[in-house]
């Protein structure tokens, strides 16, 4: 019987060329909603998945499942644990993303010093006048803390080395090169105008960032947050950002997606939110699918993925 691969999203056309081209059925299906996906994708022996949770109950409604392929770095709404037992690979694409990544950090750090949100909607809003109460801030001179100096952030500071800012960052495997400093993590948020947070959600970097790192951080800096949104304390952000102890924030990841259009960062005019979309582009989408679906292919052939996340006993 030919073996199956399961789309819950579709992806781009080169990852389904791959795949077919392997000789697989290529299933896309309806979207996220989980017992959708555990009806579609029941003779499944791949899934294909974005950022959606994956549970155990999602993988034992697919009792041919062979490995789940995650369309992106993190994997941390995958139950990597509940799949290992089953025997199920896990694999990511870490390589494919980086660049996209580092470059809407840029962009975002950018935008939120020259207030570029807020005075765009005063055009539309017909307040021309808005910017002379609301100037920007340059980026020349300060420093920018890094937290998290994986793949990301060193990607992240090298597009930074045309801004003549300062670079430090804080990551315990990693080491000081010629242009960046490895500093203890506390020296990142007394020290830095820019904190830039690229860590991965793991249980020791959950709600790893609240009210007491906000206190030490300067009054006109800011908080970037490219990563996770499980890893900052919300509710103790809000405050921070109400009270005046930190300048404002730009925020890609949410610990709940959609965000809710009630939601208190939604009324704050310091804030400069976007909808997960770092990694949201065409050139990426195409890396990421070729990657994932390659993977895909090593496992069903009977080979070792290369991006897997867990280990599976011989």
């Amino acid at each position: 019987m030919t073996q199956q691969v399961y789309l819950p999203d579709d992806i781009p056309a080169v990852g389904k060329k791959i795949l077919t081209d392997a000789g697989f059925d290529v299933i896309v299906g309806s979207g996220r909603d989980r017992d959708v996906m555990k009806k579609e994708g029941s003779n499944a022996n791949a899934v294909l998945i974005g950022t959606q949770p994956f549970d155990a109950d999602i993988m034992d409604a697919m009792p041919n499942l062979k490995v789940i392929a995650r369309n992106g770095v993190g994997y941390d709404a995958v139950d990597v644990e509940a799949a290992t037992e089953r025997g199920i690979y896990v694999v990511n694409t870490p390589k494919a993303l980086s660049d996209s990544v580092a470059e809407t950090a840029v962009l975002e750090l950018l935008a939120i010093s020259k207030n570029l949100y807020q005075d765009s909607k005063a055009i539309y809003d017909d307040n021309w006048k808005y910017r002379k109460t609301h100037p920007g801030r340059d980026v020349a001179g300060k420093t920018v803390g890094i937290l998290g100096f994986g793949r990301i952030g060193q990607q992240v500071a090298k597009k930074l080395s045309g801004f003549d800012v300062k670079v430090i960052a804080y990551d315990p495997f990693a080491k000081s090169t010629d242009t960046v400093e490895i500093v203890d993590r506390d020296t990142i948020f007394k020290t830095s105008d820019y904190v830039m947070v690229h860590l991965p959600a793991l249980p020791e970097t959950e709600h790893s960032i609240g009210t007491a790192e906000f206190k030490m951080m300067k009054n006109d800096a800011y908080l970037i947050n490219m990563a996770r949104g499980i890893i900052i304390v919300t509710s103790e952000l809000v405050d921070a950002l109400k009270n005046g102890d930190i300048a404002g924030a730009a925020l890609d990841v949410f610990e709940e997606e959609p965000l809710p259009v009630t939601d208190e960062l939604v009324s704050l005019e310091n804030v400069l939110l976007t909808p997960h979309i770092a990694s949201n582009t065409i050139e990426t989408k195409a890396r990421m699918a070729v990657d994932a679906t390659q993977d895909i292919v090593r496992v069903l052939h009977g080979d070792q993925p290369k991006s897997a996340v867990n280990r599976l006993d011989d």
